[in-house]
């Protein structure tokens, strides 16, 4: 496993992306177990015990995916970069496959990526040497507070960084009138919102 050649796959499927700046493209998703990041709200909890999920070798992960139509890949979890991601971004960008990656940035960058979404956790904030790789800085509001400690990261990444403000889903209808008044104040932020759970689509 330390040389990723096999990874705890907690599911894969080809979906439409429905956060963030890639919002509307097709892609499809590799969910990685394994999180010691530990948000209370997370919505995918089952993810985070890597036991569970059956160890895959990189090949047959690849497989799956060429079996789609898929031109690019969205590797999430969990927290992906618990594990090396070398090999595996590697064997899909030899298939001119896009290799996109969502994570807390708490560990160091492995694989080679084309885009990078950080978004960054209380519980274990993200090295500081990951911050200049960010594509997009995507932080989830869950209440108040957290738009000042969006601000906070905002000033460690790159000027063209896109930087986006997204409601923690149990509480959009509470928080997004918020997050509404902030972009307009805060034109540099813009609105991600999770638009997959309202198609239905996973």
């Amino acid at each position: 496993m330390d040389a990723g050649e096999i990874l705890p796959v907690m599911e894969m499927f080809y979906t439409i992306q429905g956060e963030g700046y890639h919002t509307g493209k097709p892609a499809f998703f590799i969910r990685i177990g394994g999180c010691d990041i530990g948000c209370h709200w997370c919505d995918v909890k089952e993810s985070w015990n890597a036991n569970l999920h059956p160890l895959t070798q990189v090949n047959d992960i690849v497989n799956e995916v060429s079996k789609s139509s898929a031109n690019s890949v969205v590797i999430t979890g969990g927290e992906p970069l618990i594990y090396n991601l070398e090999m595996l971004t590697k064997t899909l960008k030899s298939k001119n496959i896009a290799t996109f990656i969502e994570t807390s940035g708490a560990y160091p960058i492995t694989g080679q990526w084309d885009w990078i979404c950080l978004s960054p956790k209380k519980n274990s904030p993200p090295l500081e040497e990951n911050y200049q790789y960010a594509g997009e800085l995507k932080v989830i509001v869950h209440n108040k507070n957290d738009l000042a400690w969006a601000q906070q990261h905002a000033v460690k990444v790159k000027k063209e960084t896109l930087l986006y403000l997204q409601p923690e889903w149990s509480k959009r209808e509470e928080i997004l009138p918020a997050i509404i008044d902030f972009v307009k104040s805060n034109p540099l932020w813009r609105i991600s919102i999770q638009s997959h759970k309202y198609i239905n689509i996973p």
